[in-house]
């Protein structure tokens, strides 16, 4: 059969045939839509919505964010104290140096603006084990300058009197000071005073060096100068902090129980 005779068949009878050509005026014109990105269903957060369909992102509720330690519930979370660890090498040896040198009592303008809760449980727990185990071996060697037959016996209480004495002192007296200054009216913060007090003991960690001599007397002149040291760095800084009120003898008071702690050290550590 010739192929031009199926040109020749009637088409338009046909479902779904599409002419050959069609004219300019019977061509429909369609224009495309033009993309258009829109938010549905729009979420004003008003008019008493049911808030279904989709929802925008918010900030994290307050369960997640950081609790203040001002506040009750922040007492208890661990994240509203790391602000108080965000401490450099730099700034905990520029404190640490400040220790030694009291008469500018000026320790608290240094942290005013990031009271740091590292140098006290860093040098708390130093001291703790300075204590223990120079305390041993301080009691050896006196024990062997004056009996050459000796010998060696540690004493573990030394740690657990270490561990009570100093972390209580560094925790409850500045925690005295603080509720006594409450109770007369003056400002005070609980966390500058613990920075305050643990950054003044820095100065027995040195001194545990120092009473491994074997020479009694020269043993308490250097506890003696090492607590003054310490007494003059808190009684001054407490002082510039409490500055405009009468109270002398908290000052006093501060001096003495500095004292006493060095004294503490040491007749129990270092007999």
């Amino acid at each position: 059969m010739d192929e031009s005779s199926y040109s020749n068949l009637a088409t338009s009878h046909l479902l779904g045939s599409v002419p050959a050509v069609v004219s300019e005026e019977n061509k429909a014109s369609y224009e495309v839509p033009e993309a258009n990105m829109q938010i549905f269903p729009p979420n004003n957060g008003g008019g008493g919505g049911s808030g279904r369909g989709y929802q925008t992102l918010e900030a994290p509720t307050e369960g997640f964010e950081q609790q203040s330690p001002n506040n009750w519930k922040g007492v208890f979370s661990i994240s509203s104290y790391t602000q108080y660890f965000n401490v450099d090498t730099d700034v905990v040896i520029n404190r640490l140096m400040s220790s030694f040198y009291p008469a500018s009592g000026d320790f608290f303008s240094k942290i005013d603006a990031n009271p740091d809760l590292y140098g006290l449980i860093w040098i708390t727990t130093t001291l703790v084990f300075m204590l223990s185990s120079f305390g041993n071996c301080a009691t050896y060697l006196m024990q062997k300058h004056t009996d050459s037959t000796a010998s060696w016996n540690f004493d573990v209480g030394y740690v657990n009197v270490a561990a009570c004495g100093i972390y209580g002192y560094a925790i409850v007296v500045p925690m005295a000071f603080y509720f006594l200054l409450q109770y007369l009216g003056s400002n005070a913060s609980l966390i500058r005073f613990w920075c305050m007090w643990g950054y003044s003991l820095s100065i027995f960690i040195l001194t545990a060096f120092l009473l491994l001599i074997p020479v009694e007397i020269l043993r308490w002149i250097i506890i003696l100068i090492a607590g003054t040291v310490s007494a003059c760095f808190v009684a001054l800084n407490l002082k510039s902090y409490i500055v405009g009120n009468d109270l002398t003898m908290m000052v006093v008071a501060a001096f003495l129980l500095q004292m006493a702690l060095a004294i503490f050290i040491k007749v129990w550590f270092f007999p």
